[in-house]
């Protein structure tokens, strides 16, 4: 039916023109934002998975800068260890040499005061072994390490604090400990010997716990990745394909705006009916 009040044609066109720029829009925003999936109303199911996975992987850096805290604490007191032990090295020589029965009084005196240094440094190493206000190795109140290990914070990686001061369990060398006489100091080489195989032990656990941090750190950044490259997947947009759909949406809008051209003027063509 020809009619001036209701063009079928023109409602078909414009119903197709409309359908195309709402298609063109979504392009667009694609596009603009590259992702396919930047809200819930563009795809509901897969925003919320992409979320939670979002919320996991910001909380493994949390996971990450405790390792990364951990790591630090345990390797100051290792280092601070290994001057310990070396130290430990040191004092056993001048109490190797301040045992000897021939010695004069000025050689064993000289002796006794460069043990007597070592040892005092060995107090200082302990008390400077910090890192970020934790110490692992000291007497008092030492710093038992224990790490996030996981997103949620239930698990952690725990490493036990070593007292490394003197007089502990492991130096077992007094804090006045000296090599004054023949006798103290033949006496002297059998406690840093038990000082120096305790220390050697600590600094083992030590160790490990180090390689332990390490390792897990490792396997958290590359799990943080898998995560991110898992959430890419489901929301970014292919943009190869995106640029190509946008030519072919391009095209077919202005082919929609042609054809709604003429629809409208079709009516006009009634007018020739009446001349």
């Amino acid at each position: 039916m020809n009619s001036v009040n209701t063009n079928v044609g023109a409602m078909v066109a414009l119903q197709n023109l409309n359908k195309t720029s709402s298609q063109l829009g979504e392009v667009q925003n694609r596009i603009n934002t590259g992702l396919k999936v930047a809200s819930a109303k563009d795809n509901g199911a897969v925003w919320a998975i992409a979320q939670n996975q979002r919320s996991n992987s910001g909380a493994l850096n949390a996971v990450k800068d405790s390792l990364q805290r951990s790591i630090s604490t345990v390797d100051v007191a290792l280092s601070a260890g290994e001057s310990i032990s070396d130290t430990l090295l040191q004092m056993k020589e001048k109490a190797l040499a301040a045992s000897d029965t021939t010695l004069d009084a000025a050689s064993r005196t000289a002796l006794n005061d460069d043990f007597k240094a070592l040892r005092d440094q060995l107090g200082k190493v302990v008390t400077n072994a910090e890192f970020n206000g934790a110490n692992m190795i000291k007497a008092t109140t030492p710093t038992t390490v224990a790490a996030l290990a996981s997103a949620d914070g239930v698990n952690k990686i725990t490493v036990a604090a070593q007292n490394l001061s003197l007089g502990g369990g492991n130096v077992t060398v007094a804090a006045t400990a000296s090599i004054g006489t023949q006798t103290t100091a033949a006496a002297m080489i059998a406690t840093i010997n038990t000082s120096i195989a305790n220390v050697s032990s600590a600094l083992s656990k030590l160790g490990t716990g180090s390689k332990a941090l390490s390792s897990h750190f490792s396997f958290v950044s590359k799990l943080q990745d898998t995560i991110d490259a898992g959430v890419g997947n489901l929301v970014d947009a292919d943009l190869a394909k995106e640029s190509a759909r946008l030519q072919s949406l391009q095209t077919k809008q202005q082919l929609g705006i042609q054809a709604l051209s003429i629809a409208n003027s079709s009516s006009s063509s009634l007018l020739g009916l009446f001349r």
